[in-house]
């Protein structure tokens, strides 16, 4: 084993323990993009979710782009050949954001000083929720090892994402039962 798969393993072992150690979505979604950054030597990471209509890309959590960056407009599904791409359960890899026509912000690419993104589907069950995207300052083609590692993630996140939403509606469906019990009692 290579000294950089140990590390994949290690950061790999690092996002399941910040999953299993909270139920707080923004939480986990801010530490697996602060793991992904540093596990993959990457300029930046964000995860993006799907909005309720499945027209827009929403931001989840990001580490290391600016907010000039993160404030450039929607990220619209429709406008974004790699999003639709991703969202349909493909690995895409763009190797300048700066000219790909498919990429929305080509423009804000450029000011941002990125290249390369990968891009991979969050998929729970047979639906995608979001995306997640590892960004590089110079063109790069990713590893194989590299998209393997950013998939596993995508998965966790997902599952982690899915964790949270059934936890919540079960506390909200216990409070709701507690509540109705106390008004049965009352009378």
């Amino acid at each position: 084993m290579t000294i950089k798969e140990k590390d994949y393993f290690t950061a790999l072992y690092e996002v399941a323990r910040v999953i299993n150690a909270s139920l707080e979505p923004s939480e986990v979604l801010e530490q697996i993009a602060h793991c992904v950054t540093e596990a993959m030597d990457v300029k930046a990471c964000s995860i993006r979710l799907l909005d309720a209509r499945g027209k827009r890309l929403l931001m989840g959590a990001s580490q290391g782009l600016s907010k000039g960056y993160l404030h450039k407009g929607p990220v619209l599904v429709k406008e974004s050949g790699i999003d639709r791409g991703a969202l349909g359960g493909k690995t895409i890899w763009i190797q300048d954001a700066q000219s790909d026509r498919d990429f929305q912000y080509t423009a804000e690419a450029k000011k941002e000083k990125i290249r390369s993104i990968l891009v991979v589907p969050l998929v729970v069950g047979k639906k995608a929720i979001g995306v997640l995207r590892a960004y590089t300052k110079e063109e790069r083609k990713f590893e194989k090892q590299e998209i393997r590692f950013l998939e596993a993630v995508a998965n966790l996140s997902a599952i982690a994402l899915d964790n949270a939403r059934l936890y919540n509606a079960l506390k909200t469906n216990f409070e709701l039962l507690v509540e109705h019990k106390y008004r049965i009692d009352d009378n």
